[in-house]
């Protein structure tokens, strides 16, 4: 099955998140998770672009790894970050030529260090509504698009960020993924805004907080605030290590259980290319009874 009609099953989708190691031990960890994860069977697993497009020949790399050594259903990205449109067909050519079907198709970030403002390539594409409709155009593909339920940090605000959305949609776009998500409230309004003007199933990320620092930096660059109860909970325990990933668990666990009352589709695990964290999570929620 697709990835949208897995969406539309009564029972939950559940995809995982990894990002292209940079260096050997990274690459062990990495494929360490993955086979760990793919014993769960997930509905399908996706690999991050560094910012500013930095990683694209690794991400590239390990998807077409997935793709030919895994059981796993591979969901590429691709973003419009520093590439012409010709470079871009190159990239959909070789997830094409690896058996890949499934594109998440996004504008990307800057890269770091500059002024943080969006310049798309001369003979590029400037927003993820034009990349969907590149790939779509291109070949036979199923294309996802992200989602921001805290909205866009460079968005006017939450009606435009609808708007973006459907635009998607019309381009071609037949389900989406949010960025991590520590307010339920603020998925579901999304959801429900998009979903009275399209049929765009939504499923929301999820990422169980095992560093504080590291989260705080993560909220930092993608512009999703912490709310102050799961702040203070964490505060609460940010000197031991094994009390912070308890509570990331339990955090993560309460949000799932939450959205997935509530209806969300699936859930979209952040793994940063570990494995037992976000198995607890799947394990408290008793998904695998449901698979």
């Amino acid at each position: 099955m697709t990835i949208p009609a897995d969406l539309r099953r009564p029972r939950p989708t559940v995809s995982f998140e990894f990002f292209p190691p940079t260096t050997p031990a990274g690459a062990e960890t990495l494929w360490t998770a993955i086979r760990r994860l793919e014993g769960v069977r997930p509905d399908f697993v996706s690999v991050t672009y560094g910012a500013g497009g930095t990683t694209q020949e690794r991400t590239v790399a390990v998807t077409e790894r997935i793709a030919h050594e895994t059981t796993l259903t591979p969901l590429a990205h691709l973003t419009c970050v520093g590439a012409s449109v010709a470079q871009l067909r190159s990239v959909i050519g070789q997830y094409a030529a690896a058996g890949v079907r499934n594109i998440l198709a996004l504008r990307g970030d800057p890269p770091r260090g500059g002024d943080g403002t969006w310049v798309a390539h001369p003979d590029g594409l400037s927003h993820a509504e034009d990349l969907v409709a590149l790939v779509k155009k291109v070949g036979d593909f199923t294309v996802g698009v992200a989602a921001f339920p805290d909205v866009h940090p460079e968005s006017p605000g939450f009606d435009h960020d609808v708007e973006v959305l459907v635009r998607k949609a019309d381009a071609g776009a037949e389900f989406a993924v949010t960025q991590m998500v520590f307010d339920a409230t603020t998925y579901l309004r999304l959801r429900d805004a998009v979903a009275a003007r399209r049929d765009l199933p939504i499923t929301p990320g999820l990422m169980p907080v095992t560093n504080v620092r590291q989260i705080a930096r993560m909220s930092e660059l993608m512009g999703t605030p912490l709310p102050p109860a799961v702040v203070a909970r964490l505060a609460a325990v940010q000197d031991d290590a094994d009390a912070v990933r308890r509570v990331g668990v339990e955090i993560a666990t309460e949000l799932a259980q939450v959205m997935l009352a509530e209806g969300a589709p699936g859930l979209h695990f952040i793994t940063m290319n570990h494995s037992t964290a976000t198995l607890e999570v799947f394990d408290n929620l008793e998904l695998a009874a449901a698979r």
